[in-house]
């Protein structure tokens, strides 16, 4: 018995997902990826070319190079073969990288670049309710 704990998505590790075809794999999935992935309006333009760069990089990641990838398309699906790649998913304010891992199988780019910053209130300001209204500000 290996005392290094294997991951598993949907029963199969790693080499097994990325061993499968694009139709295997879809199966796979949560239906909302599957029916996004399955669509041919899906494949467009942008998306094929950010498939084609992720793929690139992961080339040249594998020859011992460490790339980069930009992209402002949030709703693109991880697949199994970018495992190990560095992505800059834009937020609409700033580039966020997110390093694609194997728990990362299956969820959109979206859910690891936050669009929305959480609300901190801190105390009301002077002027703020009735009864400050009447206080001098200094």
């Amino acid at each position: 018995m290996s005392s290094r704990r294997q991951t598993h998505y949907r029963g199969k590790t790693l080499n097994e997902l990325q061993s499968l075809t694009l139709d295997e794999l879809v199966e796979l999935l949560p239906s909302r990826q599957r029916r996004s992935l399955t669509r041919q309006e899906y494949w467009n333009h942008e998306r094929s070319k950010l498939l084609g760069k992720l793929r690139n990089a992961k080339e040249a990641m594998d020859k011992g190079k460490e790339v980069i990838v930009k992209t402002h398309i949030r709703d693109f699906v991880v697949l199994p073969e970018f495992v190990g790649l560095t992505v800059e998913i834009y937020n609409g304010k700033e580039y966020t990288p997110i390093k694609l891992t194997f728990d990362k199988v299956g969820d959109y780019f979206a859910q690891y670049s936050h669009a929305r910053k959480l609300v901190r209130h801190s105390a009301p300001g002077i002027g703020a309710t009735r009864s400050s209204m009447y206080v001098p500000l200094k």
